[in-house]
């Protein structure tokens, strides 16, 4: 149900920009194998798809440094977000009512790997890879990946904001072989 709904939601994207599909160039997921090496320095990665990339990094990093109540402020006042078990989630508020967690007991990073920019330049969408780690009640390591969607609005005063954020995680056995970020597991 999940993968019907971001599906629906990346074709909403793809439509929003589709007019501007061919004259956009769209990041190489295969092009670079480590995070260390920056996404955005690939030369097939447009201007408009490197500001969209940066935008994503700061995200990144301030939720790193100030988890949730970090993260909840680069949602428009307005967005959206839908995650895997969870009721949609509207409004800034209601994100940030959620987004509690401390840097010292979760830490959520990503890593875009595609994106795209409106023809008007006023609207954008990201996606890429998503790790969260945190430990359980007994202080063992857990970790979430998946997948996820960002979509970018330039606001009236002409910041960039979150307008939806969307994610699914990945099923147990996901090999994930053709994504940069995580590679595949080694065999047992």
């Amino acid at each position: 149900m999940m993968a019907s709904k971001l599906f629906a939601i990346a074709l909403l994207a793809a439509a929003l920009v589709g007019a501007n599909a061919s004259a956009q160039s769209l990041s190489d997921p295969l092009a670079s194998t480590s995070k260390t090496t920056s996404l955005t320095a690939t030369p097939a990665v447009s201007a408009d798809v490197k500001f969209l990339f940066d935008l994503e990094a700061k995200f990144e990093q301030a939720t790193l440094a100030g988890g949730g109540p970090a993260f909840a402020t680069f949602f428009a006042e307005d967005a959206v977000t839908i995650q895997n078990k969870t009721d949609v989630k509207r409004g800034r508020a209601n994100i940030a009512s959620e987004a509690k967690w401390l840097p010292a007991d979760f830490q959520l990073s990503w890593t875009p790997q595609g994106g795209q920019m409106s023809p008007a330049g006023d609207m954008g969408f990201t996606w890429g890879h998503y790790t969260g780690r945190s430990k359980d009640k007994d202080g063992k390591p857990v970790v979430q990946s998946g997948r996820y969607m960002t979509i970018w609005k330039r606001q009236a005063d002409g910041t960039w904001k979150v307008a939806m954020d969307a994610s699914n995680e990945e099923p147990p056995d996901c090999t994930c072989s053709d994504d940069p970020v995580k590679p595949a597991p080694s065999a047992q």
